[in-house]
């Protein structure tokens, strides 16, 4: 049997582009009011800043992929132009009312209650523009469908026929202008916000793997463009992370088109890195500690051991509270003292 040598120099190379990271470009905490925008990883972001007691506002109008889409949205409300019966963008297909404007979530049976829906929604997002420190603004792709009837771009199609859109892929200075407006519209309200650029690292292989290059290479030119134009806008490189530190298919979930919870927890801990000081990443560890133990389920709720366990959770964020005045555990001791008095 022969021996293998291996050469010390081969162990102590890197085998991963490690992203550079910006981070102190600005800090992020929770005395902050965020509004996320765009595709599913924007929710992904905005679910683990949530449950970290983060107060956000995330996709008003559900999830949305293309930039002129996003703006829209954006521009809507910070008009806060409520929908109408008569209003183009809604419609009746397969039984259901749809906005053209908004994602599935937000369909309903009647009119009525679609328009009580995403009207809601838009009142409570519109409450926070005033106030918004932080817009984090994440694009999926640059290919928009525009509905034939009236040119109006679609959020979501629906399912409608493919017939009744042309498809087109938007250029870098048509997005970097349509951004460039609402930046402008969101500082006459507030001159302090500042807006945090993504390019989602999820991939649009309907379009083809080719196409997909072209769409994201024309969003980082568009990011790119922006940034250039207007102080305090930033870019955070989730696409990079992906693509270059997590290119194994591993990384990715069963469709190969989606991150997996793993690489998208990477990815969250690369924006912690990037946008919390250690006051903010303390609170987090704390509210982290919080949600592991309400998620915590035993074998006998009434067992002694448990009601321990119980009250500990409670003091745990009874301390936290006091520490971090922030923080609010109201709902969650409600639900601790519910299971003490069972």
């Amino acid at each position: 049997m022969h021996s293998i040598t291996v050469n010390s120099s081969i162990r102590s190379m890197q085998f991963t582009t490690k992203t550079g990271l910006p981070v102190g470009e600005i800090s992020i905490s929770h005395r902050d009011n965020i509004i996320l925008i765009g595709s599913c990883f924007a929710g992904n972001i905005a679910a683990r800043l949530k449950e970290r007691k983060f107060n956000i506002c995330s996709n008003p109008f559900g999830v949305q992929y293309n930039p002129l889409s996003i703006a829209r949205v954006l521009n809507r409300v910070v008009a806060c132009d409520p929908f109408g019966e008569h209003s183009p963008e809604i419609f009746e297909h397969n039984g259901k009312w749809h906005s053209i404007m908004h994602h599935g979530d937000f369909s309903r049976a009647s009119k009525e209650e679609l328009l009580e829906c995403i009207n809601s929604s838009l009142v409570g997002a519109n409450a926070m523009v005033g106030k918004c420190s932080v817009v984090v603004v994440t694009f999926g792709t640059a290919y928009v469908y525009t509905r034939k009837s009236d040119g109006c771009v679609a959020g979501n199609c629906h399912k409608l026929p493919g017939v009744d859109f042309d498809r087109r892929l938007l250029g870098v200075k048509e997005i970097a202008d349509e951004f460039g407006k609402v930046i402008e519209r969101f500082r006459a309200m507030n001159g302090d916000v500042r807006f945090l650029f993504t390019v989602s690292p999820i991939r649009h292989l309907r379009d083809g793997a080719h196409d997909n290059q072209k769409s994201k290479s024309t969003l980082l030119l568009a990011v790119d463009e922006i940034i250039g134009r207007y102080n305090d806008c930033h870019y955070f490189p989730a696409y990079e992370i992906m693509l270059d530190e997590l290119r194994d298919y591993r990384f990715y979930a069963e469709d190969m088109v989606h991150p997996s919870a793993v690489a998208v927890e990477y990815i969250w801990e690369c924006f912690s890195e990037c946008y919390f000081d250690e006051n903010t990443k303390a609170m987090n560890r704390g509210v982290e500690e919080v949600v592991r133990g309400l998620g915590h389920r035993p074998f006998d709720v009434g067992s002694e051991g448990y009601r321990r366990f119980v009250s500990a959770l409670i003091g745990k964020m009874e301390s936290l509270a006091a520490k971090y005045p922030q923080l609010d555990f109201e709902n969650e001791i409600k639900q601790c003292n519910t299971l003490l008095d069972r």
